[in-house]
């Protein structure tokens, strides 16, 4: 990646100013409205399809996280990043394969989307070879309990993506940190309804787990209610950054 590459244009990083004033905004309101602090909720920027430039700027206005999907994308995108100078702290929120764990955790320092018990020790042996530190995993849930779908199934006895087996994988391990949970609300689901069984979730995983406090949920169009139901992160995309790139 040239420095060409992460230079930022004037008139883009004005866009992702204005952008990033409004998301800000937003949650200001939102925490206010639930009787919570601003530093409460952190915003994840989501830069999947976005250019490393638009990372630097962001980092530039003081964004501190970003989040990315692919692994493909996300390894030079975050190599160019630290080339260019700038630190944020990167979290992987896209389904993951075994087989990208040792390179995700040369980058990543949150794994958003941790949801088997085969992950989880793919994870932790990645980790314990390459991090001198453990890793930050949040277990994503499945809000409706569907199999089809991601997401670790609440309640459920299934020994690789019960939500309890997993959560009990990554505690358990030398090289990973349970920090809380993940989740998306269901199509079709109201986000207050999804939410709010979040929130139920959470509260149980806590029970267990104290130190699991994160609870990342929320994106562009829900974040509010996320905010009004507990969330720690947000993640957000296309409010702060503007229509996305296709992807090719």
């Amino acid at each position: 990646m040239t420095e060409s590459q992460t230079a930022v244009r004037p008139e883009r990083r004005a866009e992702l100013a204005a952008g990033l004033a409004r998301v800000r905004a937003r949650i200001a309101d939102a925490c206010a409205a639930a009787g919570r602090q601003r530093d409460e909720v952190t915003l994840v920027a989501v830069t999947k399809t976005y250019p490393a430039a638009d990372v630097v700027a962001l980092a530039g206005l003081g964004v501190s996280d970003v989040g990315e999907n692919r692994d493909q994308e996300a390894a030079p995108k975050a190599e160019a990043v630290a080339d260019a100078g700038a630190a944020p702290r990167w979290h992987f929120i896209g389904q993951l394969q075994r087989n990208k764990a040792r390179s995700v955790v040369r980058y990543a320092d949150v794994v958003q989307s941790v949801d088997t018990v085969r992950l989880a020790a793919a994870l932790d042996a990645a980790a314990g070879a390459v991090r001198d530190r453990p890793l930050d995993v949040l277990v994503q849930v499945s809000i409706d309990g569907d199999p089809a779908r991601g997401g670790a199934l609440p309640g459920a006895a299934d020994p690789q993506r019960g939500l309890d087996p997993v959560a009990a994988a990554v505690a358990g391990a030398d090289g990973l940190r349970l920090a809380g949970l993940m989740a998306v609300a269901p199509l079709g689901w109201e986000p207050d309804r999804a939410f709010a069984r979040l929130a139920e979730v959470a509260a149980a995983l806590r029970a267990d787990h104290p130190g699991a406090t994160v609870l990342s949920a929320g994106m562009s169009g829900d974040l509010e209610s996320a905010i009004g139901h507990g969330a720690t992160h947000v993640r957000v995309g296309s409010a702060l950054l503007g229509m996305r790139p296709a992807l090719r």
